[in-house]
């Protein structure tokens, strides 16, 4: 993997990575295909809208088509048909928001499946290998996601396993052509997310995440450990906040120095009828939507936007017609595209500040 920085905004970056399987500017997000498809969404849709960068995770791919049927298939591209950059999420956070379900040791996690209760057991090493055999372009390691809220002591002991657990991934790497990224955590306390950095950055990681945000902390605490931590994290490198967020959190984190985003929020709440616009949130459930013929977003160029309008989709979506999930969907993938495009240019222009306070009015 590749990573240059071709042009900065105060801490905000531009530039482009490159994977075996391709290229994408950055800042960028990633749509969210846990199972290896993007919920709603074709392939060629998802690359008509700019990405190139899609995400998956290891514990949904484990479970379900399994790691021999991906192998038997060629690889985690040939199975899926999507032909460009693919990241994995290791599961880590899948696994340990299954509660009791889960038992975490020191030499890995033992779990029961969600879909039928069957035993199983993740090692770091085993981890890298499933990436590793399916052949992601960027795989992510094993890390013990913190939770909140969590107590220094616990949250000290958490940080320290997971870099036990970063190290024990690097020497279980057998190939370059999967890039893999360190998870820094420590829950909200300063020092152990510091320190987490120092432990972390000693190891060849191509790149970093920030992970144990977004998990029910206040949004200032989100902030304020970003802000802290992605610019002590190697320039040279791709900086990475997991599951997040808000047009307003990625555009705040940008200005931070966050390369890499993803979150559920626009697919999600595209299924449950919440659509991002130029102009604010739309809850198109809303009865005042019935007899409305304009257009969602009279800013957008999305396929929705140019064909429907918000009495369409709010008929749609009330009667339970599949197509609501999927022109819900094309518009809000369609927005953060453009929100990210948008983005970029103005690190490229220095007009972020602008950028932000046009979001913080829309969406403070």
């Amino acid at each position: 993997m590749e990573f240059t920085v071709l042009k900065t905004c105060g801490n905000a970056r531009f530039g482009l990575l490159k994977g075996t399987h391709g290229v994408t500017e950055t800042p960028c997000f990633m749509p969210v295909g846990t199972l290896g498809a993007v919920k709603g969404l074709t392939w060629k849709q998802i690359l008509q809208m700019g990405y190139h960068l899609v995400l998956s995770n290891v514990y949904h791919l484990y479970l379900r088509p399994g790691l021999e049927v991906i192998e038997a298939a060629g690889g985690i591209h040939s199975f899926t048909g999507w032909s460009e950059l693919i990241l994995t999420d290791s599961g880590g956070f899948q696994v340990f928001s299954l509660g009791k379900l889960m038992r975490i040791t020191e030499e890995g996690v033992e779990f029961r499946s969600h879909i039928d209760g069957s035993k199983h057991f993740f090692t770091p090493e085993f981890v890298v290998e499933f990436e590793e055999r399916i052949g992601v372009d960027i795989g992510m390691v094993l890390d013990e996601c913190t939770p909140y809220p969590a107590t220094y002591e616990y949250a000290k002991h958490s940080m320290e396993r997971t870099v036990r657990w970063a190290e024990r991934s690097i020497n279980a790497r057998t190939t370059e052509k999967t890039a893999l990224f360190g998870i820094v955590q420590g829950g909200v306390y300063e020092d152990l997310r510091l320190r987490c950095v120092e432990l972390l950055t000693r190891l060849p990681f191509d790149g970093y995440a920030i992970g144990g945000l977004s998990v029910g902390e206040p949004k200032e605490d989100m902030y304020r450990i970003t802000a802290l931590i992605a610019p002590e994290l190697p320039a040279d490198k791709p900086r990475y906040l997991m599951g997040v967020g808000t047009p307003l959190d990625i555009v705040t984190a940008v200005e931070s120095g966050v390369d890499m985003f993803d979150c559920v929020m626009p697919t999600r709440n595209a299924r449950n009828g919440t659509l991002f616009t130029s102009r604010g949130k739309v809850n198109i459930k809303a009865a005042k939507y019935k007899r409305d013929f304009t257009p969602l977003d009279p800013d957008c160029d999305c396929y929705t936007c140019r064909n429907f309008t918000k009495a369409y989709l709010r008929h749609l979506y009330v009667s339970g017609e599949i197509n609501a999930v999927i022109l819900n969907t094309i518009h809000n993938i369609h927005y953060y595209g453009r929100l990210m495009k948008r983005i970029r240019e103005s690190i490229k222009n220095g007009t972020l500040n602008s950028l932000k306070s046009e979001l913080a009015a829309i969406y403070g």
